[in-house]
C-alpha cells in the first residue's frame, strides 16, 4: 500500500470517529455546565452593582437563558450545524471570532512547549541510557523526578521571580510589548521573549516523562541484534545511537506525544493565567469566572477536535517510522 493510500485510509477512519466523538463532547459538556450555579446574567448584574428582577429577566431573554435546557441544547446544536458557535454575552461578540483571536497564541505556546519537551527529553534520555546505572543516570533521574513532581504553577512563579524580578532578563507576563509596532524579525523576536518563560513552564513536566520513556526505549533497542551488528561493523557509538537506536526508539514517544496534546491544552489554562498569556487557556478561565458557557462550549469543542487531529498525526508518524504497524492494522 502506498503512502498516499495509507494517509487516505487513516483520514477516513479519523473522520468516521470524529463526528460522534465531537457530538458526545458537546452534549456532555452542555449538560455538565448546566449544573454550575449562576449564569452570565448574574455576573453582569453583579458587575453593574444592582439590577431589578425585570432587568435580569430581560438579560436572560436577550441571550436565550430563559429557555428550557432541552430547547437551549437543540438551539446550540442547530447553530453548530450552521457553523455557528453562538454569541458571548460577556465579551459581546461571536464566540467564533473570539476563539479565532486567541487560538494562535495557544497553538504557538503548545508547539514551543511540545518541541522543547521532545528535544530536551530525548537528549536527557539518550544521556541516561548511555550511562545507565552510573552517576549521570542517577542524577538526571532525580532531576526528571523533580520536574514531574513540582506543580506547573509553582515552577512558573519561581521562573518569574528568578528571570524577571531578580535578573531582569525576560518579561514576567503578557503576549508582547504594549504599543509595540515591530514587524518582521523584530516582531518575532519580541514575541519569542514573552514566550520563553510560559513555554518552559509548560514543557518541564513533559520533559521528565519523555526522558524516562526515551531511556527505557533506547535501552530496549540497544539489546537488539541489529544494534550489536552495527557496533561490530566498527560504527562509532554516536553513529549507532543516532542512526539505529534513536529512530527505533521514537515510536512510543510519538504515541505519548499525541496523547499528551490534550494535557498541554489543560496545562495551558494554568500557565496562561500565571503569565497573562493571551490564549484559549486564559479565555477559558475568564469564561468560567463570568459564567459564559457559550465560550466554554466553543473552547471544549475546539480542544477535542485538536486532540483528535493530534492523535491522527501521531498515528501517521508512527506508520512512517515503523511500516509494520500499518501492515498489522
Amino acid at each position: 500500500m502506498s503512502a498516499i493510500s495509507r494517509l487516505a485510509k487513516a483520514l477516513r477512519r479519523a473522520l468516521l470517529s470524529a463526528v460522534p466523538t465531537a457530538l458526545g463532547v458537546v452534549v456532555l459538556s452542555f449538560l455538565l455546565l448546566q449544573l454550575a450555579p449562576g449564569d452570565a446574567a448574574d455576573v453582569m448584574a453583579a458587575e453593574a452593582g444592582s439590577a431589578t428582577e425585570e432587568t435580569m429577566a430581560a438579560l436572560r431573554a436577550s441571550f436565550g437563558l430563559d429557555l428550557p435546557m432541552l430547547e437551549r441544547l437543540l438551539a446550540y446544536l442547530w447553530g453548530l450545524a450552521h457553523f455557528s458557535l453562538g454569541f458571548s454575552p460577556r465579551f459581546n461578540m461571536p464566540v467564533a471570532e473570539l476563539i479565532a483571536q486567541r487560538l494562535p497564541g495557544t497553538l504557538a505556546l503548545m508547539g514551543v512547549s511540545l518541541a522543547l519537551a521532545l528535544v530536551i527529553g530525548l537528549a536527557l534520555g539518550a544521556v541516561m541510557s548511555a550511562f545507565a546505572g552510573r552517576w549521570p543516570d542517577r542524577a538526571l533521574s532525580v532531576v526528571a523526578l523533580l520536574f514531574y513532581s513540582i506543580p506547573g504553577f509553582w515552577i512558573g512563579l519561581m521562573l518569574i521571580v528568578l528571570f524577571a524580578v531578580k535578573l531582569g532578563w525576560l518579561p514576567s507576563g503578557g503576549g508582547g510589548a504594549i504599543g509595540s509596532a515591530a514587524t518582521g524579525l523584530d516582531g518575532v523576536l519580541d514575541r519569542a521573549r514573552y514566550m520563553i518563560l510560559p513555554g518552559v513552564s509548560l514543557a518541564l513536566f513533559y520533559v521528565a516523562i519523555y526522558a524516562r520513556l526515551a531511556r527505557a526505549a533506547m535501552l530496549e533497542v540497544k539489546a537488539q541484534d541489529f544494534v550489536r551488528t552495527a557496533a561490530a561493523k566498527g560504527l562509532s557509538p554516536a553513529a549507532v545511537t543516532l542512526g539505529h537506536v534513536l529512530p527505533n526508539a521514537l515510536s512510543p514517544i510519538v504515541t505519548m506525544a499525541g496523547l499528551h496534546f490534550g494535557g498541554l491544552m489543560g496545562g495551558a489554562v494554568v500557565v496562561e493565567t500565571v503569565y497573562s498569556w493571551p490564549g484559549l487557556g486564559r479565555l477559558s478561565y475568564e469564561a468560567v469566572m463570568s459564567r459564559d458557557f457559550s465560550v466554554l462550549l466553543g473552547v471544549l469543542l475546539l480542544s477535542s477536535l485538536l486532540v483528535m487531529a493530534a492523535n491522527v498525526t501521531a498515528d501517521l508518524v508512527q506508520a512512517w517510522l515503523d511500516p509494520r504497524l500499518e501492515r498489522a492494522s
